[in-house]
């Protein structure tokens, strides 16, 4: 049975996906940021954000708080690291390669 109505777990889901989206257009965008592996989070992120979207509303309130402060740790942990990957390649770029 698929229930698509609008509620929390449909912004939760949007939010979702179009996180994992500017992942992988991290890589048109910074090349030297952007990791082989980042294609495989896209594509989890994408298939859990259509289960959220489809069969969220079948969440009991604290399940969908639950989910909320995963996604929540999750997007600070993946903007943490894209910003580290950043200081890696401007220290990457910064030392001459014969040290």
């Amino acid at each position: 049975m698929i229930n698509i109505g609008f509620g929390p777990n449909i912004l939760l889901g949007v939010i979702v996906a179009f996180s994992v989206l500017g992942l992988y257009l991290l890589r048109v965008v910074k090349y030297d940021l952007a990791r082989d592996i980042d294609i495989f989070f896209t594509t989890l992120g994408l298939i859990y954000s259509s289960i959220l979207i489809i069969h969220g509303w079948r969440l009991d309130p604290i399940l969908l708080f639950s989910q909320i402060l995963i996604v929540l740790t999750l997007l600070a942990v993946g903007w943490e690291n894209i910003r580290l990957r950043g200081l890696a390649a401007y220290n990457r770029n910064r030392t001459p390669s014969g040290k």
